[in-house]
């Protein structure tokens, strides 16, 4: 599905400066991270913009500005899950899921969540 984003001026600075000095960046959502892949203007550089996305990240995938995601344990066989799975790789994140499974975890927009670094 598409979504509309925004990054405002400010936002793509801080991003850009911090690539700069080869930080790293941290994102919350794969909302978030779709935004990002969508503005990267020129190696791992973004740009300030506002619009409609409608990128789908499925494996594999060579993230330019996402190096580090939070993200709710997603359904299976979702596009959520196919980008979640792109970015901590399939295998790695099919054993965190039989894990979560094992745990009782809860899925879905409200329930756990998992960081992958």
């Amino acid at each position: 599905d598409s979504e509309y984003f925004q990054v405002p001026p400010e936002t793509a600075n801080i991003i850009n400066t911090a690539k700069k000095h080869k930080k790293l960046v941290g994102v919350v959502g794969t909302s978030t991270v779709r935004t990002l892949e969508t503005v990267v203007v020129s190696g791992f550089q973004i740009t300030a913009r506002k619009g409609w996305t409608d990128k789908f990240i499925y494996p594999p995938y060579d993230f330019k500005m996402c190096d580090k995601l939070i993200t709710n344990l997603h359904q299976p066989q979702s596009t959520l899950m196919m980008l979640t799975s792109a970015f901590g790789k399939k295998d790695f994140v099919m054993k965190a899921y039989k894990e979560a499974i094992k745990k009782k975890y809860r899925f879905h927009s409200y329930g756990d969540a998992m960081i992958i670094i």
